[in-house]
């Protein structure tokens, strides 16, 4: 561990400090239009190659970040209704007025995916890297109609007014999301669930919001977010020098594998329908983790990236 790292951490505690750390690089790819057309394509392909036949009408997106961009895309794929709900508000009216008209003029010429990235799920795609069984020109031709895209384009805008759009909108944790229980078709998010702090309350959220039988799909990174030179230093450090590290920030990586998180859905009532993975190569062996690792399996520890699909029993 550098000085500079734990300073950084220390620092945190100092009052006004840590706001300074909201913003860092927090969601700046999504201000993309065509990084968040790509996330969402991928959320949307995997989850109909593993089982969901219905567009979700109600979509909710944990952490957001620069633009609600991906969830966007979702209602230009025709979902009715997005709620984001990030840590800390990152998302503003200017931001996102132009990614919603990019996207719209990437969804009306049908634009191949961006890049593959992980998990690649160019297989389920057309010749044009186009999701065209999902999405036919019967769903694109009712979800692009002129119409449509007007009253978006204008809950989009009113988003940032007193009374935004009942189709469209963006929380932080400290506001009332409005979010009942049973609501919610597809609730998914993108390298965020490895800065959650407690996860078993964020899955029992996520229960309560979905339907019984509704999806949920997370891209989780495991790795240390380049806060230590070994893709899995983070876990060198005891629990009082990690808690050092991280300090104040609103949000940080929270340092726990995939099996954790396996474990919490399924005792959350979620039925894991896939779990693909990719492997971290190099960094610490098992005998360089703190104590609370070392039993773990290997897959589990060398797990670097997990996309995860799971349904609410009942």
């Amino acid at each position: 561990m550098t000085v500079m790292t734990l300073a950084k951490g220390l620092a945190t505690w100092i009052p006004g400090v840590h706001r300074a750390f909201n913003d860092l690089k927090a969601g700046t790819g999504t201000g993309a239009a065509s990084y968040c057309y790509g996330v969402w394509l991928k959320h949307l392909t995997l989850l109909s190659a593993h089982g969901m036949r219905d567009m979700p009408r109600t979509v909710v997106e944990l952490g957001p970040g620069s633009s609600i961009g991906t969830g966007l895309a979702a209602l230009l794929s025709g979902a009715e209704r997005y709620v984001g709900i990030d840590a800390v508000a990152h998302a503003t009216p200017d931001a996102n007025l132009a990614v919603f008209r990019e996207l719209c003029r990437m969804f009306e010429r049908r634009a191949p995916r961006p890049t593959a990235g992980f998990p690649s799920f160019d297989q389920y795609l057309d010749a044009n890297l186009f999701p065209s069984a999902i999405l036919t020109p019967e769903r694109l031709h009712a979800s692009l109609a002129p119409e449509r895209l007007n009253k978006l384009q204008e809950a989009v805008v009113a988003l940032s007014s007193p009374s935004p759009h009942p189709a469209i909108r963006y929380h932080t944790w400290n506001d009332r999301n409005g979010l009942g229980e049973a609501q919610v078709d597809l609730l998914f998010s993108h390298v965020v669930m490895n800065e959650i702090e407690d996860l078993e309350p964020m899955y029992e959220r996520c229960a309560r919001w979905l339907r019984p039988g509704a999806w949920m799909s997370h891209h989780i990174d495991f790795s240390s977010l380049d806060t230590t030179p070994e893709w899995n230093g983070h876990r060198r450090y005891g629990e009082l020098t990690w808690r050092l590290i991280a300090g104040n920030r609103p949000y940080f990586v929270n340092r726990e594998t995939v099996d954790t998180h396996l474990g919490i859905m399924e005792r959350k009532g979620f039925q894991v329908v896939e779990v693909i993975r990719a492997r971290g190569k190099g960094g610490l062996t098992r005998e360089e983790h703190a104590p609370r690792w070392r039993s773990r399996t290997d897959e589990d520890l060398t797990t670097r990236s997990a996309f995860v699909i799971a349904r609410r029993k009942g």
